[in-house]
């Protein structure tokens, strides 16, 4: 293998190929993982202004971070770089940052003071997606001064306060694996995953959104991926053979399968006629996501 700077944390990594993607290990990104990149994206990324770049690179170290940190695989194209960048589920206040703090300080322990290693912070300043160190420090302080967590050296421990409010803020529980499938354009792409994503993450889940439409096989669930889930959201507006597949999979697991369609597709649907599928009807995602709120509470 040879080996690269990740353009996200600039860390020289080994990267391995598969088919057109990169797949860069063990970097600031994706500590102890990986992450892959579509070779395609590099002309486009550096194309960009470097405002755009400093934000982007800022915000999908970020995302790559949290998702792998969660157990999640993450395949990256152009096209899902920049809806990440645009989506409402990016922290942008300190407080949101934060907060993302103290959630993987809550996957990472089994109750309050359980201590953390968090070294050296120079490496880990994606965990509140901060584009300096300096800023994670800064928040790192005031959740310390607010006492939602104690610090000792680099041993990071949620007090019990902090605790109460990671609890509150992954709905009581552990974030729970959730997938959400979809064979759409990059612009439908982007639209669920700001209007809806959000929504599912209020309820306690960690949602994953998988589009069937020009995205190859290996971006797709695995059996095990999708046995280990607790909810599967599959929209049936398109013909997507695999979607079906694995959504029927989910359901043979016994697993919450909602099944949904746009209004415009009811008529032209055979789907909604099957007695196995009733899907939920909606016109727009923000309308959907409030429909999903509603149901999962």
């Amino acid at each position: 293998m040879e080996k690269k700077r990740c353009l996200f944390c600039s860390a020289l990594v080994y990267v391995a190929t598969e088919s057109d993607y990169d797949i860069y290990n063990d970097c600031y990104c994706a500590p102890d993982g990986n992450y892959s990149l579509h070779r395609e994206s590099y002309e486009l990324i550096h194309a960009l202004s470097n405002p755009i770049k400093m934000q982007l690179y800022t915000s999908i170290s970020g995302y790559i971070r949290e998702m792998t940190d969660c157990g999640e695989s993450v395949s990256l194209t152009f096209e899902d770089l920049d809806s990440i960048r645009n989506s409402s589920a990016i922290p942008v206040s300190v407080e949101e940052k934060g907060a993302r703090l103290l959630q993987y300080l809550y996957r990472h322990s089994d109750k309050a003071g359980d201590a953390v290693m968090i070294h050296p912070l120079s490496q880990h300043f994606n965990l509140t997606y901060s584009p300096t160190m300096q800023e994670l420090v800064y928040i790192i302080e005031k959740l310390r001064e607010e006492q939602l967590i104690d610090r000792e050296g680099m041993r990071f421990k949620l007090t019990e306060k902090g605790w109460s409010e990671a609890v509150t803020r992954a709905a009581g529980r552990k974030m729970k694996p959730c997938f959400v499938l979809i064979a759409g354009s990059p612009d439908e792409y982007a639209d669920w995953s700001d209007n809806l994503l959000p929504k599912l993450e209020q309820c306690g889940y960690l949602p994953r959104l998988v589009n069937y439409s020009g995205h190859r096989r290996e971006d797709h669930p695995t059996p095990q991926q999708i046995a280990e889930s607790k909810l599967v959201i599959a929209d049936v507006n398109a013909d997507a053979p695999e979607l079906f597949f694995d959504a029927g999979y989910a359901n043979g697991k016994k697993i919450n399968v909602v099944w949904t369609i746009n209004h415009s597709r009811v008529d032209a649907s055979q789907i909604v006629h099957h007695s196995l599928i009733r899907p939920t009807v909606w016109e727009t995602t923000d309308e959907l996501g409030a429909m999903l709120q509603q149901r999962l509470s």
